[in-house]
């Protein structure tokens, strides 16, 4: 949101009141100090009288993060719903009250507060320094003209574009430093520049929307902040200020954390131990999924065809997906499968996992009014309901269709139950579609403030649906399929990208919005293969196999057309083939990768800086990324079949071609459909498994470890961990003069070791 008319003016309208010092600290404890910071600099009695002044508190629960909480005056009576943190409250950071200073500090991270003087705050990570609050920077700013046009935009699921009042916080920004983050984000994976609005929207992939909006970012610089608000917080990335990063959130109050690190990796694990973890996703997921497609014709009879067209062609598939249309129409959600199209759903269903199949279904929190549930729901309070006290209904996507109010505990216990049913029956996984156009004029059961459920509201549904299916399944034994999100949704994995078209800019766009959810605490991503809009061309469909299949999780879906290979052309049946068997082929790897992200809150697909924090080309790269620590993968965006990739410095094995290249320079492949850039990283080790067709295989016995071109006077290490994320089996690597030798846990299972040098 911006507020600035060039750099002396502000925008017609409003009052911005920029505190000019720290007039006295009002109290301070074991955890935390509280100044009072004024408007204005105070040099008399008379200039005491009015305000306004803030209430800034500096605290911290856990190393390395400090919380800036800033209060005009409370917000009596506002319910806000509340982001689940994980709050240490055991930790006591080190606070000392100076005369001119006052310093807390967290860890290796502290923060200045420079008392009875100009206005200025400044954050350090050791010796380095991280930011700064200086000059007009923390603002209480009031809208003149709130409410002159009515306030309310009539699109329920909108943003309220007014407000009487906001708080701004502004933080420097150092030369060519690059901001990263938001959520999923499909503009330039660079967020200098841009105005990035906390607002979820059901907007594809191609604007500036996102279905999952999180009011965190990092930068290159080793830091990083989460506003800790589900309201629609306004950033401004170097775009109100251009040296500063701003953000902006409507009211009396506002709190953020500040997180200091060595590097990104650093604030990416002290911000998912703040807000959640992905917890590990049973290792059946991680094989490819298939579709029936949205609005195409579908029964029975299809999905055997295509199950059957899989296993003809000899490609291991291991999820089928129900969309909508396992429903009836116009009934969506009543949970009952459509009995034209599949008679004796229960006995179809142990069909299909007589075949080795998980099967999925779609949901999403909606109910028709010609759902067989409406009349329950309505009568038993579990909807949401206007302010006349009668039912919130539209007729924008069902028929009178109603919204699951999960304010509720007894409509969670409900809905859960209807998906328990659905898992009773035989289905493994649920796809939660929607939960992006939330009412802001409606009222909730519990009194929340509606505008801050807006965001809000797709965490508690999918706690819903992941709390049912682990209920069912055990813990670390879930999965769902999400599409919308929020701060901490990543405790609910997997989640996808949403509406794609067929199309290479579409998969481009699609792979920055996965880089950036990954850079904001996710640690699975997905997307549709060969696109969800239009049909694509055969080059388009087997380039994005080929991304898909290097992806943490891995779905073919369209809209109106089937997503089958031999739909397309012969050859995408062996591209799809050979991916889906190359990736079962690096389960005991991609498993290690996904430990990671569930012990450190690390993403399976990684932005280049997260590997490379020092390599500056890495900063900006959003075209290819390392698909977890030890292999940078550079998915095909071009029918000419080049592409250009980054190799840091290094010795880079392509484990495809087996061709090996020297980093530190720009490196051109011309690519048949058979082949995408996936290269090694030296001195790393990678397990290669003895796949068949199950993803949940033995990740030890008759696997190969490879070591990649390890440098004399080096070691590398290769974990394999079991279905539970135990260790179980190390191998340890080291070259000593030139001569590479090997140790690992006793086992007696098979294995084989393949010392690589090119």
């Amino acid at each position: 949101m911006k507020f600035a008319d060039g750099c002396w003016l502000t925008q017609k309208d409003y009052e911005v009141h920029n505190m000019s010092g720290a007039y006295e600290v009002l109290s301070h404890d074991a955890h935390s100090i509280t100044i009072l910071a004024a408007g204005s600099r105070i040099y008399n009695r008379g200039m005491t009288l009015g305000g306004p002044v803030l209430k800034i508190t500096y605290s911290s629960f856990a190393e390395n993060i400090i919380g800036v909480k800033i209060v005009h005056y409370p917000d009596d009576g506002v319910k806000r719903p509340e982001f689940e943190l994980e709050r240490d409250k055991g930790y006591i950071p080190e606070i000392t009250i100076g005369d001119d200073t006052a310093v807390l500090v967290s860890g290796k991270t502290r923060v200045e507060i420079k008392l009875h003087s100009d206005w200025q705050i400044d954050y350090f990570y050791g010796d380095r320094k991280l930011t700064s609050s200086r000059g007009r920077t923390t603002s209480y700013i009031v809208n003149d003209r709130h409410g002159a046009d009515g306030g309310f935009n009539p699109r329920f699921f909108e943003a309220i574009p007014e407000h009487p009042s906001y708080l701004r916080e502004q933080l420097s920004l150092g030369v060519g430093e690059c901001v990263y983050g938001f959520g999923e984000k499909f503009t330039h994976f660079v967020k200098n520049g841009q105005t990035v609005d906390m607002w979820n929207s059901d907007g594809g992939t191609s604007s500036y929307q996102s279905y999952k909006c999180v009011p965190f970012f990092l930068t290159s610089g080793g830091w990083g902040v989460f506003v800790n608000s589900s309201g629609n917080v306004s950033f401004e990335a170097g775009s109100d200020v251009v040296s500063k990063i701003s953000f902006t959130l409507p009211g009396e109050e506002m709190e953020y954390f500040l997180i200091g690190g060595e590097e990104p990796k650093d604030v990416l694990r002290s911000y998912t131990s703040l807000t959640g973890r992905a917890p590990l996703v049973p290792r059946y997921t991680f094989g490819l999924w298939l579709s029936t497609s949205f609005t195409t014709d579908y029964s029975e009879e299809t999905v055997n065809s295509f199950i059957d067209g899989m296993e003809k062609r000899g490609i291991p598939l291991q999820v089928f997906h129900f969309d909508c249309f396992w429903m009836r129409e116009f009934r969506w959600c009543d949970f009952e499968w459509d009995r034209r199209q599949f008679p004796d759903p229960a006995a179809m269903l142990k069909r299909l996992r007589d075949r080795g199949l998980s099967v999925c279904v779609w949901i999403n929190p909606y109910i028709s009014e010609l759902s067989t549930l409406s009349d329950e729901a309505s009568r038993e309070g579990y909807l949401l309901k206007n302010r006349n006290g009668g039912i919130f209904r539209t007729d924008f996507w069902q028929p009178g269709m109603a919204i699951v109010d999960f304010t509720n505990p007894a409509a969670r216990d409900w809905f859960k139950h209807k998906i328990t049913e659905l898992l009773n029956m035989g289905v493994t996984n649920i796809k939660t579609d929607f939960g992006e156009r939330i009412p802001t004029d409606v009222v909730y059961y519990d009194g929340s403030d509606p505008e801050l459920m807006h965001n809000m509201y797709t965490y508690l549904y999918n706690k819903t649906v992941y709390e049912a299916l682990t209920d069912f399944y055990g813990k670390d034994k879930a999965c769902l399929f999400a599409r919308s999100a929020t701060a901490g949704s990543q405790r609910f994995p997997v989640h996808w990208g949403g509406d794609c078209t067929a199309e290479y800019s579409s998969m481009a766009e699609t792979l920055r919005g996965g880089l950036s959810l990954g850079l904001s605490g996710f640690g699975y991503f997905s997307h549709d293969i060969g696109g969800f809009e239009a049909t694509a061309s055969p080059d388009v469909y087997k380039r994005w196999a080929a991304f898909g299949l290097m992806s943490s999780h891995s779905r073919l879906h369209g809209s109106t057309s089937y997503r089958v290979p031999w739909l397309f052309d012969e050859e995408s049946v062996d591209v799809l083939r050979f991916f889906t068997c190359l990736k079962g082929k690096l389960m005991p790897y991609i498993w290690s990768q996904a430990v990671a992200a569930a012990r450190e809150g690390l993403p399976v697909m990684r932005a280049m800086l997260l590997e490379f924090p020092e390599d500056r080309v890495c900063r900006t790269i959003d075209t290819q990324y390392m698909f977890g620590d030890s292999l940078l993968a550079a998915p095909v965006f071009d029918e000419s079949g080049e592409v250009d990739v980054w190799l840091p410095e290094g010795r880079w094995h392509d484990v495809i071609t087996g061709k090996a290249y020297d980093g530190g320079h720009y490196e051109r492949f011309v690519c048949t459909h058979m082949e995408m850039p996936l290269l090694a990283r030296d001195g790393r080790i990678i397990a290669w498994g003895n796949f068949e067709r199950n993803f949940d295989y033995d990740y030890l016995d008759g696997t190969v470890f490879c070591v990649y071109n390890l440098p004399e006077g080096k070691t590398a290490e290769a974990r394999i961990y079991d279905g539970e994320g135990r260790e179980y089996f190390v191998l340890t690597a080291k070259n000593e003069g030139g001569v590479v030798t090997w140790t690992s846990t006793p086992t007696d299972k098979r294995f084989g070791v393949e010392v690589i040098f090119d």
